[in-house]
């Protein structure tokens, strides 16, 4: 089938890649920069560049864009979808995509299937795209309004270019958990950062530091946007993690090493656990 990719950065771009080296499906592309069109048609990850009003010769449409612009793309150009035609999106949140895109997808009888691909890289841009970036990640497809055939569909093509671990639920459930595994990490590496002691790391730096660190570069406009698509639960999880912070500060403050000690072999055991249940 022929499949539209709408956003040819990082992760439009590797899909495009993916989905023309490991399937035989055509893909098409929709990107307002030029230059990323020139690259992905130059390397063959697209066959065409085609303006929104011909989406109508694709089949499929993957909107690999920001929240709001991946809202405001579908209900502009959604008129000239074929009816009957599968979107799918690749947001960090999905309630709030799935309450914008779905009236004005039954308005025009298109299908939508709320997705995931949890992969990704510090960088941005067609440039730092890569056929291999979803080998072994991890796929979410949501289920609110979307037909069961449908969300089977997306699986089925998400394990074509590389995807390993399958994960189909529900919007909440899924904005609930992604606000403690990828927005809360974004938010404690990016305010790591923010100490002066950063300019005296030099030969001070082992594996820790650059852990703590990777993810605090990151596309400013966009996670702003994510974290705003999920404030409750976001707000949840800083206010938790606040919590054990401060309970860290009282017993270090008070030089209290039993204390510190419980603490750590708390946070200790649930590590453990956690990495003997991954093994499973």
């Amino acid at each position: 089938m022929k499949i539209c990719i709408v956003g040819l950065g990082l992760i439009g771009g590797s899909l495009a890649k993916a989905l023309s080296a490991r399937t035989s499906h055509i893909c098409l592309g929709i990107d307002a920069d030029e230059q990323s069109c020139k690259q992905a048609l130059n390397c063959g990850a697209v066959k065409k560049i085609i303006a929104p009003q011909q989406l109508s010769e694709a089949d499929a449409v993957i909107l690999a864009l920001p929240p709001q612009t991946i809202t405001d793309f579908f209900c502009q150009n959604a008129k000239y979808m074929q009816s009957g035609a599968l979107v799918f999106d690749t947001c960090g949140v999905k309630q709030k995509i799935i309450n914008s895109i779905l009236p004005v997808a039954k308005k025009h009888k298109v299908k939508f299937v709320g997705t995931h691909p949890m992969a990704g890289r510090e960088f941005s841009g067609f440039e730092y795209s890569l056929e291999t970036l979803f080998d072994n990640a991890s796929f979410i497809a949501v289920t609110d309004g979307a037909d069961e055939a449908d969300v089977k569909m997306v699986c089925v093509l998400a394990k074509e270019i590389g995807f390993a671990n399958i994960k189909i639920t529900t919007a909440e459930h899924h904005d609930r958990v992604i606000a403690y595994t990828s927005q809360l990490a974004h938010v404690v590496s990016n305010a790591y950062c923010k100490s002066d002691t950063i300019n005296e790391r030099d030969g001070f730096c082992a594996g820790s530091f650059a852990d703590m660190t990777r993810v605090g570069k990151l596309d400013v406009n966009l996670w702003a946007q994510l974290f705003l698509a999920n404030t409750d639960a976001l707000a949840a999880e800083l206010e938790n993690l606040i919590n054990k912070l401060t309970e860290f500060k009282t017993a270090i403050a008070a030089k209290d090493k039993v204390q510190i000690e419980k603490l750590l072999k708390e946070g200790n055991d649930i590590k453990v656990k956690s990495l003997l249940e991954e093994k499973k």
